[in-house]
């Protein structure tokens, strides 16, 4: 007699890859892993808040500056950064983005520079909330949050800082101040373009490297190499190159390979590849 057909809807078991069926889960688990699609599904934006003000006073000028929260929604975020930025940083920005999308910023405008009652506290509150509301607009624009002149608001102060500091040879300052640059750059880079943190890296690179502390400068330049190589950052890959396979062989690194992209890079592009040091590069930048 011959043997009955098998069903073909008979199930079958379940891998490990599958995990395990939903009746075998808590109602604690099934909650946990609702908000966990929820949370993959929810879309990603940036956030900003400027929770507070202070008032500088120097010798011959008084300002306010407004603290600048950046966060992302979407995904748990438990870093908050924020920077300081004056009413006439908000005004360059705003001038240099007219410039390029004065029509899709029509509707978008900057608060209005106020001629007296600046520094009273219900001005100075009505100014920063107004600010606030400011940037979330401008994010809402497509154009404006893919334009390099919006990431850079957030961090080319930061970063000529921290550039003036490595020349001068303070690296731990210069650390501190790159470390606030990469941190917001990564919150901005889905809507930037990848080789955004490029430059930041390859700085960390080098005060890690002149603190003595290879390990650091080694993963940092790691981060680095492959933007570069992928966007054809002629200039930097040589020089990440070089500094990886002499921190490779410090640390006692498998380093053939990274050897190996090295001389070739240089034997099929002689006398195009850049010499300098990744340090003598760095310092050029953000003079």
């Amino acid at each position: 007699m011959a043997e009955p057909q098998r069903d073909r809807t008979e199930p079958t078991a379940l891998t490990a890859a599958e995990g395990p069926s939903c009746s075998s889960l808590t109602t604690k688990e099934l909650q946990q892993n609702l908000r966990a699609v929820k949370q993959r599904e929810r879309p990603v934006r940036l956030l900003f808040e400027i929770p507070s003000t202070r008032i500088i006073e120097q010798t011959l000028s008084r300002y306010v500056v407004y603290q600048i929260v950046v966060m992302r929604s979407g995904s748990f975020d438990s870093r908050r950064v924020s920077v300081e930025r004056r009413y006439s940083d908000f005004s360059r920005l705003h001038h240099r983005l007219m410039e390029e999308f004065s029509e899709e910023l029509e509707e978008v405008p900057l608060p209005r520079k106020l001629l007296t009652g600046n520094f009273s506290p219900e001005m100075i509150s009505e100014r920063r909330l107004a600010l606030q509301d400011y940037l979330a607009q401008l994010f809402s624009v497509r154009c404006v949050r893919l334009c390099p002149h919006f990431s850079r608001f957030f961090t080319e102060q930061e970063q000529r800082r921290a550039h003036a500091l490595l020349r001068a040879g303070q690296f731990d300052a210069a650390l501190e101040q790159l470390q606030l640059v990469l941190e917001i750059q990564e919150k901005l880079l889905p809507w930037q373009s990848p080789t955004l943190t490029v430059p930041t890296l390859s700085a960390l690179a080098v005060c890690y490297r002149d603190l003595e502390r290879p390990e650091q400068a080694f993963s940092a330049a790691q981060k680095a190499l492959p933007p570069v190589r992928r966007y054809g950052l002629k200039h930097y890959r040589a020089s990440l190159l070089d500094l990886l396979v002499d921190l490779g062989y410090q640390l006692r690194r498998p380093v053939a390979q990274l050897q190996e992209e090295l001389t070739g890079l240089r034997d099929a592009e002689r006398g195009e590849v850049s010499s300098r040091s990744l340090k003598e590069l760095v310092v050029q930048e953000f003079i």
